[in-house]
């Protein structure tokens, strides 16, 4: 979704809006994302190999919470470049890794997509962030250039064309929310089918077929924070849902969506499903 991010890539004309915004709330909500997807983002970098002592490059560090959880995996002899073009939000990463006491992360505030390094690097991470570009198999194509003989591309993308599976009758908020979703994103110009799209991404720019996961965070539980999450996704959403004439302030209610996501879970004893996401990683032939 985005943008763990990690999203904020350079705009261009033909560039996908950045259907989140960028925003005060947004970096929050960011952060938020993390506390939900980062434990498959955790899993895709273990399952890829990333590990002590590597260099790592990170594609659209948003408020830092991947190139932290990258840090933790390559440990001091390491070091991870994260790269975003918002470069108020990188302030924050740049605080919270400091305050994480993490000496091995350095952010960069520009275009990932026309940077150089001086060095190739041993493993190329991004969290939703294809999506949003013009041209996504360009712009991987690009970034692997920058990866060794045997390097590690793993990225996660969202899959939104998967979504109107959870449609049913005794939901109708959940059927709204997810029908707003799907629009927002297509107004934008967004790439809804990313995630799936990822072995396409891979194999076009010469990589083998990735190792892919589809996964989504589902809850049904009273406590669950991903009904608070929603309603900080809409929060940020509403602006563009506003814009495009998809709904009003008033229809969506951020205030009170949350508890109205729970109350019809209860009610409807079925659980609730955020966006979906696909992880693929692979290795870059050495020869």
């Amino acid at each position: 979704m985005a943008k763990d991010h990690a999203q904020n890539l350079h705009a261009s004309n033909s560039d996908a809006t950045y259907t989140l915004g960028r925003t005060s709330h947004e970096t929050t909500r960011l952060i938020e994302q993390s506390r939900i997807y980062g434990e498959s983002t955790h899993r895709l970098c273990k399952r890829a190999g990333i590990t002590v002592g590597m260099r790592v490059l990170e594609i659209g560090s948003g408020a830092g919470d991947v190139a932290l959880t990258l840090a933790e995996l390559v440990g001091p002899t390491g070091k991870v470049v994260g790269v975003d073009v918002n470069a108020d939000i990188l302030d924050t990463a740049r605080q919270r890794a400091i305050d994480a006491g993490r000496q091995n992360v350095e952010f960069i505030a520009d275009d990932a997509r026309t940077l150089t390094f001086p060095e190739k690097f041993d493993a190329i991470v991004g969290r939703f962030v294809l999506m949003y570009m013009a041209d996504p198999g360009e712009a991987f194509a690009t970034f692997m250039t920058h990866l060794k003989p045997g390097g590690i591309a793993a990225f996660q993308e969202p899959e939104y064309t998967l979504y109107p599976a959870f449609l049913h009758p005794d939901t109708p908020l959940m059927n709204q929310l997810i029908a707003w979703i799907l629009d927002v994103f297509a107004h934008s110009g967004a790439h809804l089918n990313m995630g799936i799209g990822l072995y396409q991404t891979f194999v076009d720019t010469g990589l083998p077929p990735p190792t892919m996961h589809l996964e989504s965070p589902i809850g049904a539980e009273k406590t669950w924070a991903g009904y608070r999450y929603m309603a900080t996704i809409f929060q940020s959403l509403l602006p563009l849902l506003e814009k495009y004439g998809l709904a009003t302030a008033e229809q969506v209610d951020v205030n009170t969506l949350a508890a109205r996501i729970r109350q019809e879970v209860i009610a409807s004893k079925r659980p609730f499903f955020l966006p979906l996401h696909v992880t693929a990683y692979a290795t870059l032939p050495i020869h």
